[in-house]
């Protein structure tokens, strides 16, 4: 079973119906639920889920999210490994480092995120949610 990482951003496009990026984001959550994929998200993105609920919700809304991700989600740990391994990472984003090198040692196949260029020196392969669902799903 592919282990896919997800990138905060595709997370709060379901969690926050952001148009036009909800419907495909949704469907990728929605295959992870019906198991045909393991989901990993970073514990930074847990925390970020909350933040924004937080500011753009309410408290009960922002943890509702984060308890569903977690159902949807294994957390990849933000050690001190991993924060080391992005320093060494000449990405652009110090945060996009991060994931990746979350995503990495989690053990996940490929990164999906709305942002594939800033991913452009990934060891990973990276795909925008429409690109995972046509060349895992469809």
């Amino acid at each position: 079973m592919v282990q896919v990482f997800l990138d905060t951003n595709v997370i709060l496009d379901v969690l926050l119906e952001r148009a036009p990026h909800v419907q495909a984001a949704a469907q990728i959550l929605a295959e992870i639920e019906g198991g045909r994929f393991i989901g990993i998200c970073s514990a930074t993105t847990f925390t970020t889920v909350y933040y924004v609920l937080h500011r753009a919700r309410n408290d009960r809304v922002a943890r509702e999210g984060v308890r569903m991700l977690l159902e949807f989600c294994r957390v990849a740990p933000v050690t001190q490994e991993v924060i080391q391994s992005a320093l060494m990472l000449s990405f652009p984003d110090f945060e996009d480092a991060v994931q990746h090198e979350a995503a990495r040692l989690a053990g996940a196949e490929v990164i999906v995120t709305r942002n594939v260029k800033d991913f452009a020196k990934a060891q990973l392969p990276v795909y925008s949610p429409e690109v995972f669902l046509v060349r895992y799903v469809h």
